[in-house]
């Protein structure tokens, strides 16, 4: 009898457990013992669920895995429904939702290169002084003025205010753009886990920030500034379509937003609640950049990646169908004590990098780069700025799946 075969339902304890809203807080206990007793666990939608390290970088590395339909064209019909203003073509339709992030090589690599230029180690460097400036001014009102919510005022802005500075969002218009960011994270969720509502509030996100991207892209055709949008639509003189330009602007919102914010957070939290380590970093700030990389395998903000076998396959020794959706939980992975030692421990001291974070293989995060870099300045601003941090309350986290993030993080700065 193979391991699939042995696999819970999902009516099981264990099944129910790893969706259960009040495993949010805490998610670890579940994933191992979904790597020791259903390392194949089936989910309520038949998508097999993986965590263990090696399975998981089977699929994230291999060729045999892949996307057959990009997961966001599933929204196509509200879109549609939606297109009042008759934005999407019968071209765009399908694409205006669907980012690089859901494709395969070879156009996964076309449009890939198209922005890769933007997100080489030495192009963030640059940023470096204005990601400073940006995390300067916002400590600069919380420092010292009693509890605050780390996230609202410092976690989730930083990111936010470098992302649209990048893609050129003028600060005026910006205003819509966290609902629009929220809506499309939460939807990332399996369709399962979402309500009609948030369903439609995705397809609506989409489509309004579709609509948003479009007559940015169309006014950078005519004025170029030296922002993400310029650099899309004039990538070789004009190959990519609006809904192309549009959908990877999309994806910038999100994974450049979203995914920070939550890593800055998620950071906070775990200093927060280990104080040893916090010292650390106040005795030691060259512990910094090692310690961001802790943060991504301890708490990982993107917790699941969603692939489909492209051919009769096998991991390990277990054979995988044609067609088999594969869902791989990065968290589960990154908390597998055959790679990290004492997984569960927080140690900012802790050598190596071997977590996937980020993902892995083709698909590595374009913005890992970024995304270091205003980690390190978030938390080495925080450290540098303050004497001490402590908690002023409970904790609350979201109630994403895929996203694992804080909504609020009360905290006291001094």
């Amino acid at each position: 009898m193979t391991g699939l075969e042995k696999a819970p339902t999902p009516g099981d304890e264990l099944g129910a457990a790893l969706f259960d809203p009040t495993s949010r807080v805490d998610p670890y206990p579940v994933f191992h013992r979904l790597r020791e007793e259903a390392p194949f666990f089936r989910g309520p939608d038949g998508t097999w669920i993986l965590s263990r390290y090696a399975d998981i970088s089977t699929v994230l590395t291999g060729p045999r895995f892949g996307y057959r339909e990009p997961r966001a064209l599933r929204t196509r019909a509200l879109l549609v429904e939606q297109d009042r203003d008759g934005l999407l073509t019968d071209r765009d339709s399908g694409l205006s939702v669907s980012s690089f992030m859901t494709q395969n090589p070879p156009q996964h690599t076309r449009l890939r290169r198209f922005v890769a230029s933007a997100f080489t180690g030495r192009a963030v460097a640059r940023l470096r002084r204005r990601i400073v400036e940006h995390a300067d001014a916002l400590l600069d009102d919380i420092v010292a003025a009693g509890p605050v919510d780390l996230v609202e005022t410092f976690a989730y802005p930083l990111p936010f205010r470098i992302i649209c500075e990048l893609l050129g969002v003028p600060p005026e218009d910006r205003a819509p753009f966290p609902e629009w960011s929220h809506a499309i994270a939460l939807g990332m969720d399996p369709d399962f886990l979402l309500s009609q509502e948030e369903v439609a509030r995705r397809a609506r996100a989409m489509l309004d920030a579709a609509a948003y991207f479009h007559e940015l892209a169309k006014l950078r055709r005519r004025h170029p500034r030296e922002d993400l949008v310029s650099t899309l639509v004039h990538a070789e003189g004009g190959a990519l379509s609006s809904a192309e330009v549009s959908s990877t602007c999309i994806m910038f919102l999100v994974a450049g937003h979203e995914s920070t914010a939550s890593l800055i957070a998620l950071a906070s939290h775990a200093l927060l609640a280990h104080p040893g380590q916090l010292d650390l970093l106040y005795s030691d700030p060259s512990l910094t950049a090692n310690a961001v990389e802790e943060f991504l395998r301890y708490d990982t903000p993107g917790q699941t990646v969603v692939r489909t076998a492209l051919t009769d396959t096998t991991i390990g020794e277990e054979p995988v169908p044609a067609g088999t959706k594969l869902m791989s939980l990065l968290g589960a992975a990154n908390r597998d004590p055959e790679v990290f030692p004492d997984p569960d421990r927080l140690d900012l001291t802790r050598g190596g990098s071997r977590h996937l974070g980020f993902s892995q293989g083709t698909h590595f995060c374009l913005g890992a780069a970024l995304a270091r870099l205003e980690t390190t300045v978030a938390v080495r601003r925080l450290i540098d700025r303050t004497r001490t941090l402590e908690p002023a309350g409970p904790a609350r986290w979201r109630g994403n799946f895929s996203l694992r993030g804080l909504a609020k993080l009360p905290t006291v700065l001094a």
